[in-house]
């Protein structure tokens, strides 16, 4: 069986970053999205990423970016992946992918199982999926707000990428969620913070420990 993949998303300070390392996770993820609690400046990024060896994921959490924001944050040298995090299109997605030579993943919105079929349009234009719960509508963020949908819905849903689970997530659901879908990568934000943007270093160590044990 392959190790599970474990994303630790919404990264802001030296400490956690070590903590999510120490723990064992194989992703990092930081936002660049001003109007999130977790949002990070490409310095930022470049500083955070530093000594982060080669071996972890480091990846770039967008919201329906603009070329110009995309080349800043590539230009980092900091990154092995792009999340699209908004409403871009597969077109988008592929002529992202396409200009920036970086794997492109697409965060899928998924209230029914409606949502996971349209996911198949990103075939051939993303190299990773990523299910998270639906926002509300008029929310002020797309995600990292502990939402979770019905994980039955991904029973024997045929899913032609890699993909992962995000959405709710917590040191005390994940082995749950692990054993209902089968998810190959968990990406966790909110559930290890003592409050909005602001990571735990505790939570990240155990959220990893009862990931790796379920």
């Amino acid at each position: 069986m392959s190790r599970l993949a474990i994303k630790i998303c919404g990264l802001s300070t030296p400490d956690t970053v070590g903590a999510a390392m120490r723990a064992d996770a194989t992703h990092l993820g930081f936002v660049h999205f001003a109007k999130s609690p977790r949002h990070v400046e490409a310095d930022q990024l470049r500083a955070l990423t530093a000594q982060v060896p080669a071996h972890i994921d480091r990846v770039a959490v967008v919201v329906d970016p603009t070329d110009d924001i995309l080349a800043e944050l590539v230009g980092t040298g900091a990154l092995t992946a792009l999340q699209l995090h908004g409403k871009e299109s597969p077109q988008r997605a592929a002529a992202i992918r396409a200009r920036f030579n970086l794997p492109v993943w697409k965060a899928i919105a998924v209230k029914t199982r409606a949502d996971l079929d349209a996911a198949n349009a990103y075939n051939g234009a993303a190299d990773r999926l990523l299910f998270d719960a639906k926002t509300p509508e008029g929310a002020a963020l797309p995600g990292g707000m502990g939402l979770r949908f019905d994980w039955t819905l991904l029973r024997g849903v045929p899913i032609s990428l890699p993909w992962g689970l995000s959405g709710g997530l917590g040191i005390d659901n994940v082995a749950e969620a692990i054993r209902i879908t089968g998810a190959p990568m968990i990406d966790v934000s909110s559930g290890v913070e003592s409050a909005p943007g602001i990571k735990s270093v505790d939570k990240i160590m155990a959220f990893c420990k009862a990931a790796q044990q379920s």
